[in-house]
């Protein structure tokens, strides 16, 4: 990772930059839960554990969201600018990320990774993540 390039704490203010982020990133699936308002209740129920990476003075390139229930943490829309890929980006906000979790007592950690996004399961795999295959994801709308 370039050492100009800084990791810092994710501020509601970042929103617009990081949504745009998000969707240009395949992969990324948004809905309404995404919205600014969520977005800034998610950070303040979860401080010090989301974070983006900008160059000094420049455009925010990485985002990770980060949460955790009590029991377990769970990462969230993960993304690297294309031209920032493979330069270690993504690792040091997931460091983080987990380093935050690990302070509030989490052992475990998990990421939602679609199917079919080749390039995302390679990362997570490259980085230590294992794939869970006897895990059924159900959702249901509140």
């Amino acid at each position: 990772m370039g050492t100009d390039l800084v990791i810092r704490d994710f501020r509601v203010d970042d929103y617009d930059a990081a949504y745009a982020l998000w969707q240009a990133s395949e992969g990324i699936g948004l809905s309404a839960a995404d919205s600014r308002e969520n977005i800034g209740r998610f950070l303040v129920q979860n401080p010090g554990l989301s974070f983006v990476a900008e160059p000094a003075g420049g455009p925010l390139v990485g985002a990770v969201l980060a949460s955790c229930d009590g029991r377990r943490g769970f990462l969230y829309h993960c993304a690297v600018a294309r031209p920032h890929r493979a330069k270690g980006v993504g690792k040091a906000l997931v460091a983080r990320s987990l380093k935050g979790l690990a302070a509030l007592g989490m052992r475990k950690c998990h990421i939602f990774v679609a199917a079919d996004n080749v390039e995302g399961r390679r990362f997570w795999q490259r980085i230590g993540w294992e794939e869970r295959t006897t895990i059924l994801v159900m959702s249901h709308d509140v």
